[in-house]
């Protein structure tokens, strides 16, 4: 038996909406628009307002004033216009023209002086220089602004590289489907049924890359009406190839949700792997896959974050890329791919839930590589095992029963790791190698980090008392 990862206090993740597989995800979604509507109040303003842009003095104006002060006012405008016309020359002379001889005088002064001392001379230039090269900033933002709201802005670059990733990744990917027998408690004789989802070439020889919910749907889908046992026919469909090829399941592995299958064909294209670990917030991205049953369809999104831990129905966690391109049913074991038409991730889940749109999650692909390597040399993946069942203990819990915050040992494998160290059910694991640990997730991060043979020591609380154990690991059976 491998050990409890199910954590009924698991804090991982909590999104607060279930996370479906997307070979098994059907859901529509009702919009409803919010229709807004603003009325504009507009005030057409009239009044007995001057006019003072009108100086056209003249007697119509006037008379078309008050009778009682249009004739004085007239007098007066004429008198200081004859004032004016009366000042003579001298007067001219004055107030004019001598002043403005003197301003030019004074001006020449300073600027014969200004152009005998160096300094003043340079800062006089710098700032003409930098005086200009601010009008012809301001001159092209203004441009710029223009040609920004007056030209279209073209989105061939982008559309391009769409149709090259599209184009080069295809005939890497396959539509698969999968015949299950099927027992209820309905009828007597089992019947079958049938799931779809997509794969990834990974060898030009035939092996393809799943998941493994898609070819071993046993612990998803049953229930108490009914169970779904493994597969019994597993069809594979490549690009533009309408010949259906027989799959084998090659190895499966529930912890990962991979799996790989082949089929008997060489010279397939392999899909480029690129490298999940250097992709970045923000980068854009596409699925591909057999969504709903339509082979070969294409989406696009980007990576909305990374690093992100969720937990699928069957309680697995895993640490994967979450991007808003489109997943749907049938895209589980697809491609999530990079601009630069190489396979980043393995379309995996999707969250959802009304109101949940554009949430879906991708293995990352430099995470399987060790994974599917060792499902086509061993069938399997090799584990280092410990051998128990345990239950979290928290705090209340543990108060209550007169035990201490760890792990709780519910059953012991014969002939195990465990058993042969002697450990006992009713054992409280507080310790792995010297770090306090809480949860069976913790313990089996460290125990993973670790080969098959390598030994391990385990604090245990038993009886009021904490004791070592030291464990030799054994291959997970």
């Amino acid at each position: 038996m491998e050990e409890n990862q199910s954590n009924q206090n698991n804090n991982s993740n909590n999104f607060n909406q279930p996370t479906e597989r997307s070979s098994n995800y059907s859901n529509h979604f009702n919009q409803t628009p919010s229709n807004q509507q603003s009325q504009n109040n507009n005030f057409n303003q009239i009044g007995n307002q001057p006019n003072y842009n009108n100086t056209n003095y003249n007697n119509q104006n006037f008379r078309n004033a008050n009778p009682n002060t249009t004739q004085a006012a007239y007098k007066a405008f004429q008198g200081n216009e004859k004032k004016q016309k009366s000042g003579g020359g001298a007067g001219f002379g004055k107030t004019v023209v001598l002043p403005f001889l003197c301003g030019v005088l004074g001006t020449v002064i300073v600027i014969g002086t200004c152009v005998s001392v160096p300094g003043i001379k340079d800062s006089i230039v710098r700032q003409l220089v930098s005086s200009n090269n601010s009008s012809n900033t301001s001159e092209n933002d203004n441009n710029s602004a223009l040609n920004l709201n007056t030209q279209l802005i073209s989105l061939q670059d982008y559309s391009d590289t769409a149709v090259g990733v599209a184009s080069k990744v295809q005939p890497s990917i396959v539509g698969i489907t999968v015949e299950y027998s099927v027992n209820s408690i309905f009828y007597n004789n089992s019947a079958t049924a049938t799931a779809k989802g997509s794969g990834i070439i990974i060898s030009e020889d035939g092996y393809i890359l799943t998941n493994n919910h898609v070819v071993n749907s046993a612990s998803s889908n049953s229930n108490s009406f009914y169970e779904i046992g493994k597969a019994n026919k597993v069809t594979v469909k490549l690009y533009n190839d309408d010949t259906e090829y027989e799959g084998e399941i090659i190895g499966t592995d529930s912890e990962t949700d991979l799996a790989v299958i082949k089929i008997v064909k060489d010279g397939l294209t392999a899909a480029e792997l690129g490298d999940s670990d250097s992709i970045q917030v923000g980068e854009f991205v596409m699925a591909i896959g057999s969504p709903l049953g339509l082979d070969n369809s294409v989406t696009a999104g980007i990576v909305s974050a990374v690093n992100r831990e969720v937990t699928d129905e069957d309680g697995n966690t895993y640490v994967a890329i979450q991007t808003d391109a489109a997943i749907n049913s049938g895209n589980s074991g697809g491609a999530l791919v990079n601009s630069k038409g190489q396979v980043i991730g393995v379309n995996t889940l999707k969250l959802s839930g009304d109101g949940v749109e554009g949430v879906g999650f991708a293995i990352p692909i430099n995470s399987t590589k060790d994974i599917y390597e060792q499902l086509i040399e061993y069938n399997k993946v090799k584990r280092p095992y410990i051998g128990i069942t345990g239950r979290d203990l928290d705090e209340r819990t543990a108060e209550a029963n007169n035990l201490v915050v760890g792990i709780y040992i519910q059953s012991i494998e014969e002939f195990s790791a465990a058993e042969k160290a002697g450990l006992k059910i009713g054992d409280v694991i507080i310790e792995a190698d010297g770090q306090k640990i809480t949860t069976v997730d913790e313990l089996n991060e460290i125990k993973n980090q670790k080969e098959i043979g390598d030994t391990m020591t385990l604090t245990i609380y038993r009886d009021g008392e904490e004791r070592e154990v030291t464990l030799t690991l054994q291959e997970q059976p």
